[in-house]
């Protein structure tokens, strides 16, 4: 960070109030329990949204940990599941064919 420049939190806090809302709703539950077998915790939303308002009101290195420890363990969680597909690197070498969507299987 440059000189002079201030930490601000990578959310605002008002994202975070959202993302707890809408973690709560019937709908986000319901799908997500239809998807991963449990219902969601929405309790880590609810903490960003406290240690954002704390930051934003004493600046504490304590919220400002918190909230950055926070996100990294969002990011990493992201990160952890493999893509589904694998990237190519280039076109396949036939990609200006027609498909042969016409042929029976």
């Amino acid at each position: 960070m440059a000189a002079g420049e201030t930490w601000r939190p990578p959310r605002s806090c008002e994202d975070y109030w959202w993302e707890w809302k809408h973690c709560r709703g019937l709908r986000h539950a319901f799908h997500h329990y239809y998807a991963h077998g449990e219902l969601p915790t929405c309790d880590r939303w609810r903490e960003d949204y406290e240690a954002c308002r704390a930051w934003e009101k004493g600046r504490t290195a304590a919220a400002q940990e918190a909230l950055c420890k926070s996100e990294r363990a969002r990011v990493m969680e992201n990160q952890k599941y493999a893509p589904v597909w694998t990237l190519r690197k280039s076109p396949p070498s036939d990609w200006y064919l027609p498909l042969d969507q016409d042929k029976p299987n």
